[in-house]
């Protein structure tokens, strides 16, 4: 994702320490920690815009963190790791570097880009396939809204990565009146699910940039996932 002279990451100043955060040798990745509660899980899509919100949450409280300009820059990757409540709370006391994103009943920790081989052990044991959270009913509709390709049958989890990567997309590629004026709303956010067709009609339209997967799991590569529409 190449960073635009409109985008939120300003470049880093001397300050930065080089022992804290060496020069990346390897791949970067955002980890996005998911609350699946096991008595009472929230609705998918409540659970797929948190993480969203979490994602992009975690560069606006922190944009001078050295890690997100390269992160962006390259495979923009996103690690979408679910954890019950007793967990969850225990990765928020034991990394106070995170944000927490909160939708209704549904929560996500935000944080920013990591070494992907350097990977807490805590978060590292965290499960990522099979992340699956119960149907609700739809979200009420927001200005700004994740609109997802329904046709492909995507997890929970893998939904929340495409998610997060439309937001962050149009984060740094929208237009910045539309980001100020999401971001004085309270970034309010919901999803929109959209048939193969529908999809591609309202994709000509979208606010943001249309987001194609790689393909390292569950989808064929270069499938397209999920815009952000702005109304």
């Amino acid at each position: 994702m190449e960073a635009t002279e409109n985008d939120p990451i300003p470049e880093t100043t001397a300050e930065t320490s080089v022992e804290e955060f060496p020069e990346p040798t390897g791949e970067l990745v955002q980890p996005i920690i998911l609350l699946v509660d096991r008595e009472e899980p929230c609705p998918e899509e409540s659970g797929i815009a948190v993480a969203a919100l979490a994602s992009v949450s975690a560069l606006l409280a922190n944009p001078r963190h050295p890690y997100w300009r390269p992160w962006a820059q390259g495979a923009f990757a996103k690690s979408v790791r679910r954890a019950d409540a007793k967990m969850f709370a225990k990765v928020a006391a034991e990394f106070p570097d995170h944000v927490l994103a909160e939708i209704g009943t549904a929560k996500a920790l935000g944080f920013a880009p990591i070494q992907a081989d350097s990977l807490a052990k805590r978060l590292a044991k965290l499960q990522v396939s099979g992340t699956t959270l119960p149907p609700g009913d739809p979200m009420d509709s927001t200005p700004v809204r994740i609109v997802l390709n329904d046709s492909l049958g995507m997890s929970t989890g893998k939904a929340a990565a495409q998610a997060a990567h439309a937001l962050f997309a149009w984060v740094l590629e929208g237009k910045p009146a539309e980001l100020e004026a999401w971001r004085s709303g309270g970034c309010a956010l919901s999803i929109e699910r959209a048939d193969s067709k529908m999809f591609t009609k309202n994709a000509r339209t979208a606010s943001g940039p249309l987001i194609h997967d790689a393909g390292r799991t569950e989808i064929t590569p270069g499938s397209a996932t999920a815009f952000v529409s702005v109304h």
